[in-house]
């Protein structure tokens, strides 16, 4: 099956399929387009591939999305194409009448009650699922902090429908549009959100941390607790960066901000071990997509992190580890976070070129650290060479998968490295809460439990790597398909951005809105261009003008199709090189 539109010419018609890899139409004889127009999305099942030149695949029609211009088509369009689930299967919502909407007093017997520490969860404004809470004490040994998450296991068994269909999807996929959720809403807004004042069952990893921003000790608790406050990402770094100029947010949050100016100390500490490490630190801005009533985009901006978004970020990476470092020293069957040592011949490739471009790197590829990447990307911080150097390095990374083994992060310089903290979104999460749950109650060593972690965790890793993907796949066409339908709007307009790729057939440049687009060489006139790939750079013949990855350039947009997620630009000469 595949998505695409339908073009209808007298008694039968085609479908071009969405999907830019598929080169050619699909015919649709005259009685199989369910009653499609030009102008629908569809869904067409293929009936014969047409494996000779001059006879096209044939298929037909088995769903019409709604009309191209329809808002949310477009996106319901990736939906399918993804094949991501929509609706929940009869049986999953069946077993959601047997969950409560609130907590019962005896789900709390046995647990450590934190309903008396002041408690806050830190989220962007639209978050309605939130899974970790954060608590912190000042200690004679330093800081107290706890990371709380919502004890989603205690409300899904194992092997249940809601348990099978949350490990079928493996993640929560968040498009531009519209949220396609691991869990339904009824849980992952409901009991499993730690909602503001509300009671809730959480399994916490308290740690105790010295003043050089090291753990010390921890413990890993079921617990009770209660949300003070719902804080939002903004109004914490408002409070903390620019408090003179939001009196109003002082006054409100008046009890809570001298804990928010604690986690400010703490995670410059924490980041400061993390540094000392050799942790790598890519600053890659995420777009933000601003949509009006009718899904049409009317803002495309960078979506920088901040001091609030830094402080959580260190606290769930600090929780995470701890995590793992117990249960793989304890040789405890797990599922943690990998991320491997870069490819040799890739580094290789990439550290020869940072050389030639004068900036000293000390060791071969096979010998590179976390460390020594940071180090390369310190020298070159604010530099002409840092957007260059900095796509490089990341293009040389591995990509992180979950796996039994215990083997490290390589980007965190981690040695220990798990996901603990997001069990509403992410199936692996929610799998090492069950072990670590059978653990804390001693039943780890009955029935076989043991046994059957080591028997199921490799396609509980293998699955939930390929959700992954598939989500981030689903995410990507999401916000580059709404770039395109922003540019269009944009047609003839220059903008300032960075060559931030070079091919056989041009260059893409991504723009200060973190929109990017293609100049096509056949668009550069003035000369003609090889390709040269050791370098990531445009050579001209006539006049030896150079493009390479990384140098700032001037463009217009040329053209823009949502449809193929494509935007083109033209390279505008600045007037120094036509005079």
């Amino acid at each position: 099956e595949l998505v695409g539109l339908y073009e209808k010419n007298g008694g039968f018609g085609f479908v071009i399929p969405d999907n830019p890899r598929i080169s050619r139409d699909i015919f649709i004889p005259q009685g199989c387009d369910a009653g499609a127009v030009t102008g629908h999305k569809v869904i067409v099942k293929i009936k014969d591939y047409g494996n000779s030149p001059d006879k096209k695949p044939e298929g037909v029609i088995t769903s019409i999305l709604g009309h191209m211009n329809d808002p949310g088509v477009d996106i319901l369009s990736i939906v399918k194409a993804y094949g991501l689930p929509e609706e929940f299967p009869p049986e999953v919502m069946a077993q959601l009448e047997e969950i409560p909407d609130a907590v019962r007093e005896e789900d709390k017997a046995g647990r450590k009650d934190l309903r008396e520490l002041p408690t806050v969860t830190i989220d962007g404004e639209e978050a309605k699922d939130l899974d970790d809470a954060i608590t912190l004490e000042k200690t004679e040994q330093g800081y107290r902090l706890g990371v709380h998450i919502a004890d989603v296991t205690h409300y899904i068994r194992e092997g249940s429908p809601l348990d099978r269909e949350a490990l079928k999807r493996g993640t929560s996929v968040y498009l531009t549009d519209r949220v396609i959720p691991m869990l339904p809403k009824r849980l992952s807004n409901g009991i499993c959100s730690l909602n503001e004042g509300q009671e809730r069952l959480a399994l916490s990893c308290i740690m105790t941390i010295n003043e050089k921003g090291r753990v010390i000790g921890h413990q890993i608790a079921e617990t009770v607790i209660r949300v003070d406050r719902r804080m939002t990402y903004t109004a914490v770094n408002a409070i903390l960066t620019e408090p003179e100029a939001h009196p109003e947010l002082l006054e409100e949050y008046h009890e809570l901000v001298p804990m928010f100016r604690q986690m400010q100390e703490l995670s410059a500490l924490i980041r400061s071990c993390r540094k000392e490490r050799g942790a790598i630190d890519f600053e890659f801005p995420e777009s933000k997509v601003i949509l009006d009533a009718e899904g049409t985009p009317v803002e495309i901006r960078p979506y920088p992190s901040n001091v609030a978004t830094r402080m959580i970020e260190d606290f769930m990476l600090m929780a995470n580890e701890t995590v793992a470092e117990e249960y793989c020293t304890r040789e405890i069957p797990f599922l943690y976070r990998t991320h491997d040592k870069p490819d040799g011949d890739r580094m290789e490739a990439t550290l020869t070129l940072i050389r030639e471009q004068g900036i000293k790197v000390e060791k071969r590829s096979h010998e590179i650290t976390p460390g020594e990447v940071q180090k390369i990307l310190t020298s070159i911080e604010g530099t002409p060479e840092e957007p260059l150097i900095s796509r490089l390095l990341l293009r040389s990374m591995a990509r992180a998968i979950y796996t039994p083994e215990c083997s490290g992060h390589f980007g965190l310089a981690a040695s220990y490295y798990c996901h603990f903290t997001s069990p509403i979104r992410r199936y692996p999460d929610l799998q090492i809460h069950r072990i670590i749950k059978d653990d804390l109650r001693g039943r780890l060593d009955k029935g076989g439990r043991i046994g059957k972690y080591s028997s199921i965790l490799q396609h509980v890793a293998e699955q939930s790597s390929a959700m992954e993907q598939r989500a981030a796949e689903a995410e990507r066409e999401a916000v580059k398909l709404k770039k395109a339908e922003y540019m269009l709007e944009h047609v003839g307009e220059e903008y300032d951005g960075v060559i931030s790729g070079v091919t056989g057939w041009g260059f893409y440049v991504e723009l200060q809105n973190t929109v990017e687009g293609l100049v096509h060489i056949m668009t550069l006139k003035d000369d003609y261009y090889n390709f040269d790939e050791e370098n990531y750079r445009l050579v001209g013949e006539q006049h030896g003008r150079v493009f390479r990855l990384g140098e700032p350039v001037r463009v217009r947009v040329r053209n823009a199709e949502p449809a193929n997620r494509t935007i083109d630009f033209t390279y505008v000469e600045k007037e120094t090189e036509t005079e």
